[in-house]
């Protein structure tokens, strides 16, 4: 949609925009805003021991495995030793009893991967899903750097990825922090469309080699694209590390009115959309719930735990709740 008589009717033109549309944060994020969240994660655990509660715990059907083990030396069985550290090849080549000596990681590595493509530039109630997802990872990035964790992570819009490696640093989470906002910031319903959309699967196609092991990779997304091959790169890295699934979702997935007569646009493109037909509710309807089941069907297949966030709910609140954790006394936003 190139002509401005269409922008004008579907508002994308700029002076049917409210002067403070870009100074809302419910739009857009800023790093001020990101700041905001540092003391309301404080309360917040990314660490096996969870309150009873909480999705992450081991009560559900999927639990946090915590942090990796490090090999420290092989050396020869003691009495007292644990049996099922013998290393069996190495004992039948010496012909005598050896184990394999472990400790637990100081740290791991925690990979943050927040969408921000054009799918996410949407809401209806409260936030866009792209702000759900910037301030949710946000406040995972506070927390897991305060538990003693390394923070890093992958932002990736419709035409790029930005990658922070994974540092126990306030400098490493600073620069996640900046990259997350210039992404958010960029999305426009004026934005030209990309010829080669970057997908899911390739990102997640990166984190597979970013994480081999012992990582602990948190995904904020609407899950768009999502297929078998998607379900393949969700498996393989859940095999080694601990991964969670926050998808992201407006409350209109699951509620669309039946007499709703709109015109959508991408800012190149627009559609107008009858839901008084019953053949076409029942198709948006099916569309927009089917990513969600997707990604429930794998949280029972690979153990993943998943962490369902709403655009229309406050992002604070629905974390503490996932979590297990209380509700605050007072509003947790703004």
């Amino acid at each position: 949609m190139r002509d401005r008589a269409a922008r004008t009717r579907t508002g994308l033109t700029a002076k049917h925009q409210p002067a403070s549309l870009e100074q809302d944060t419910r739009v857009r994020v800023d790093l001020a805003h990101l700041r905001g969240f540092e003391g309301k994660a404080r309360s917040l655990r990314f660490l096996p021991a969870q309150p009873a509660g909480s999705v992450l715990n081991g009560r559900h059907a999927s639990r946090l495995r915590g942090r990796g083990l490090n090999f420290e030396e092989l050396r020869g069985y003691l009495p007292g030793d644990d049996p099922r550290t013998i290393d069996w090849k190495v004992t039948a080549r010496t012909g005598k009893a050896h184990v394999r000596v472990y400790s637990e990681e100081r740290d791991r590595p925690v990979l943050l991967v927040v969408d921000q493509r054009m799918t996410m530039f949407f809401g209806t109630r409260l936030n866009m899903k792209s702000v759900t997802a910037a301030e949710a990872a946000a406040l995972t990035a506070f927390r897991v750097l305060d538990q003693g964790d390394r923070v890093g992570g992958l932002v990736f819009g419709d035409d790029y990825v930005a990658e922070v490696r994974p540092k126990r640093s306030q400098t490493a989470r600073d620069q996640f922090l900046s990259t997350l906002v210039k992404a958010n910031q960029e999305l426009s319903a004026n934005n030209p469309g990309t010829e080669d959309p970057q997908t899911l699967n390739r990102v997640l196609g990166m984190v597979a080699r970013a994480a081999p092991r012992n990582h602990l990779v948190v995904v904020f997304s609407d899950f768009d694209g999502i297929d078998r091959s998607s379900e393949r790169l969700v498996g393989q890295i859940s095999r080694h590390n601990d991964l969670i699934l926050c998808p992201v979702t407006d409350p209109i997935s699951s509620e669309i009115p039946k007499d709703l007569k709109v015109v959508v646009s991408d800012g190149d493109l627009q559609v107008e959309l009858d839901t008084t037909s019953k053949d076409t509710h029942a198709r948006l309807s099916e569309f927009a719930t089917g990513r969600l089941a997707g990604v429930l069907l794998w949280q029972h297949k690979f153990g993943v735990p998943v962490m369902p966030l709403s655009s229309g709910e406050d992002t604070v609140t629905q974390i503490r709740h996932l979590t297990g954790l209380a509700p605050q006394n007072r509003r947790s936003r703004r």
